[in-house]
């Protein structure tokens, strides 16, 4: 059962050291944050700041050195890879900024294949396709299911990154520079369909370089060489400045 009432991430002296001996990098040092169920928060830095570490952690993709990771209650810190492995397919849902979806197979296949991972032998063939058939139509691409990749626009091929990210109905939502690779229409496309997604209840974590982007979320966390620089509530992200075009 999920920690109702809990935030859905809280960390406690969350720290990452790369290397051994006299050649160490500290990644992270001693984070403390929390996130509450429903909140859109930005998180921001500069190249080399920490961000990635963070959202890798958080995501289940790595461990910390010391620290404490609670996801919806679990100290997932405490967690083996398995138990991890499993968390990270249940629970979150990742949006990467190059969508990471299978060349060569249909929208629908792709959206679904998150079922196929759950260690209780997965869902029927026939619950699956209907749970990936509602996803696309909720993302928009209902006329979509049996497109390929490259048979789709850079902001369609998102649209379906976000029906997998949705398909195992997870508690969090990690989004990697999600309109990094649009043109600013379809990045003001795929910002309003997160938007919808918050506004179900949905929590996302969102990495971001761009302050414009950032200013469609609740909060921004900046980190700076591995620590949180600063934490600030932003104003009305309803009404936010148009995205600046990709380059």
């Amino acid at each position: 059962m999920r920690g109702e009432g809990l935030p859905v991430i809280e960390t406690q002296g969350l720290t990452k050291i790369y290397g051994m001996g006299e050649v160490e990098v500290t990644a992270l040092d001693r984070v403390s944050l929390h996130i509450d169920r429903g909140e859109f928060v930005a998180v921001m830095g500069p190249s080399g700041s920490g961000k990635s570490t963070l959202m890798n952690i958080l995501g289940c993709l790595d461990r910390a050195t010391t620290g404490t990771y609670l996801l919806d209650g679990d100290d997932i810190s405490q967690f083996d890879r398995a138990q991890q492995a499993a968390i990270r397919n249940r629970q979150i849902g990742f949006i990467f900024q190059s969508y990471n979806l299978l060349a060569r197979t249909t929208a629908l296949h792709n959206v679904i294949l998150p079922l196929l991972y759950h260690r209780d032998g997965g869902h029927p063939v026939a619950e699956r396709v209907e749970r990936g058939r509602e996803m696309l139509a909720l993302v928009g691409l209902e006329d979509r299911l049996a497109h390929q990749p490259h048979q789709l626009s850079g902001g369609q091929q998102q649209r379906v990154a976000i029906a997998r990210a949705l398909i195992s109905d997870p508690v969090l939502i990690l989004a990697d520079e999600p309109t990094g690779n649009l043109d600013s229409r379809s990045g003001e496309e795929i910002m309003s369909l997160l938007h919808r997604l918050h506004d179900d209840g949905r929590t996302i974590v969102m990495v971001t370089h761009n302050p414009t982007i950032a200013l469609h979320t609740d909060r921004t966390i900046t980190l700076q060489d591995g620590r949180v620089d600063s934490d600030v509530r932003n104003g009305d992200r309803r009404s936010p400045a148009p995205l600046e075009a990709k380059t």
